[in-house]
């Protein structure tokens, strides 16, 4: 595919992503219904609707391309694709079931192991943010599109580190020491991608944690925004591993984060 048709696919998803935000809070309001599943994960009836909703309008428009989605992919069969979408219907499942506004709605399109195109809306917050092409990440807020590009809204010297833990370990207390943090805010799913892609926070840092679906469309519009993102080791953040499972993971908004 190339940008164009990539944008015209992204820009495709926008109203069912903003419908399916809308329904997740009208599910939410009505009282949820909660399952317990195998990996001891709670998933809600908002979960389900929402991944219905995204999963259908994805293959209506693309329906050749395998789609893996947190709700029903089947771990027991290795992902082989080279071209598949990851769908995570609700990040921050647990978020959602509390009343917080940290939960988001992703949906990604991978090639060659790289997230080219991503959806996340973030329906409690009013935001959705697309993408489509390196440059060209967006973030629709009040109705007014505007293009993001990991510019600085920190005051120069002050570096906002991202965590989703109250208290991180010492290890990733270390690798932030390297980029002279001097905050850090916890933060749920994944909204930490966009705010670094909109410039809001400067860097995250993570073990080993979650799968593909939880990470794929932020990475696309944080990357696309011009955020660099490698492993703690400063490996490739690639995807289409058989097993889903994500690598430690390092986001910074740009090599020096004083820009």
């Amino acid at each position: 595919m190339n940008r164009d048709e990539l944008k015209i696919l992204a820009e495709g998803l926008i109203e069912t992503f903003d419908y399916a935000g809308k329904e997740s809070v009208r599910i939410y309001q009505e009282g949820l219904k909660i399952q317990i599943k195998e990996d001891r994960s709670p998933v809600s009836n908002g979960d389900l609707r929402v991944n219905e909703l995204i999963s259908r309008r994805i293959s209506e428009v693309t329906p050749n391309i395998p789609i893996i989605s947190e709700e029903t992919v089947d771990l027991k069969i290795k992902n082989t694709s080279k071209i598949f979408w990851l769908i995570d219907p609700i990040d921050g499942t647990k978020e959602y079931i509390a009343g917080k506004d940290e939960y988001t709605i992703n949906a990604a399109l991978v090639v060659n192991k790289v997230p080219v195109l991503g959806l996340v809306g973030a329906p409690k917050k009013n935001r959705l943010f697309f993408s489509y092409s390196p440059g060209e990440s967006y973030l629709i807020e009040k109705n007014k599109t505007k293009k993001i590009n990991c510019e600085k809204q920190q005051p120069k010297g002050k570096i906002v580190a991202l965590s989703s833990a109250f208290k991180p370990s010492d290890m990733i207390l270390n690798k932030l020491k390297e980029y002279n943090v001097n905050s850090i805010v916890k933060m749920a799913s994944s909204y930490k991608f966009c705010v670094i892609a909109t410039g809001e926070y400067d860097i995250y840092a993570a073990k080993e944690r979650a799968n593909e679906w939880d990470y794929a469309a932020g990475h696309a519009v944080a990357q696309n925004a011009g955020a660099i993102i490698k492993t703690l080791d400063g490996k490739p953040f690639l995807y289409g591993k058989e097993d889903y499972k994500n690598p430690s993971l390092l986001i910074r908004r740009s090599k020096n984060l004083n820009d």
